[in-house]
């Protein structure tokens, strides 16, 4: 039954992964990162994001401004660029190495022991892509909640709330980290090996030719 669900596995690994991965490099460029409803206006929606802050208007669409400066932007801001692009790269990477491990791929079929590497490093870099999804999500939602309940702040100041970016890049992460966990359970568990069920077959046949001539009158 392991070498049946062996390969299930490998799939069912590799497709969580791409789902994360796409979902993280969604997240990234999505402006949905905070939200804020003016009560003055409310046909006016704000959200910002990491490179860009929008404006929704029920009657005029959306309307985004770019970010001037780099080191303008808060320190959760900044840090959270630098590891989303790290998350897509080290998912990226992660979806060719594992790609190449896979038992259903002919290519390198008896060189199983450099597949299974290809495999546990693949998905060692899906769970490096997932924690690294999850820190700069985690860290934006952290200081918006601090901001809201700030008793500093006067209450007639709008306060930002989760954007849908957030919850898309706690999604990335989670299945990127499952990937990469059912990737690595595979490769602890036994390999099949193609060209030896063949020759373990011949060999029997052999054993039993031979049985039959020592038994012959």
């Amino acid at each position: 039954m392991a070498l049946v669900y062996r390969p299930i596995m490998q799939l069912s690994g590799l497709l969580f992964s791409l789902l994360g991965w796409v979902l993280s490099c969604l997240t990234t460029y999505l402006p949905q990162w905070k939200n804020l409803n003016l009560e003055l206006n409310e046909l006016e929606i704000w959200t910002m994001g990491l490179w860009q802050a929008c404006v929704v208007q029920e009657e005029g669409g959306m309307q985004c401004k770019d970010f001037d400066s780099f080191l303008a932007l808060p320190p959760e801001l900044r840090i959270s660029r630098i590891l989303m692009f790290f998350s897509n790269g080290s998912g990226l990477l992660g979806l060719l190495l594992s790609g190449f491990g896979l038992d259903c791929l002919k290519i390198g079929e008896r060189q199983q022991e450099q597949k299974k590497r290809l495999l546990l490093f693949g998905g060692m870099l899906f769970w490096l892509s997932g924690i690294t999804a999850i820190v700069p999500v985690s860290w934006v939602a952290h200081s918006t909640v601090q901001e809201f309940w700030d008793e500093n702040i006067p209450d007639i100041v709008p306060r930002w709330d989760f954007g849908e970016a957030l919850f898309i890049g706690w999604f990335a992460g989670f299945c990127l980290i499952l990937g990469g966990s059912l990737l690595n359970c595979t490769v602890c568990s036994p390999a099949v090996y193609p060209s030896s069920g063949r020759y373990g077959v011949a060999e029997q046949q052999d054993q039993c030719q031979h049985l039959e001539t020592e038994t012959r009158p």
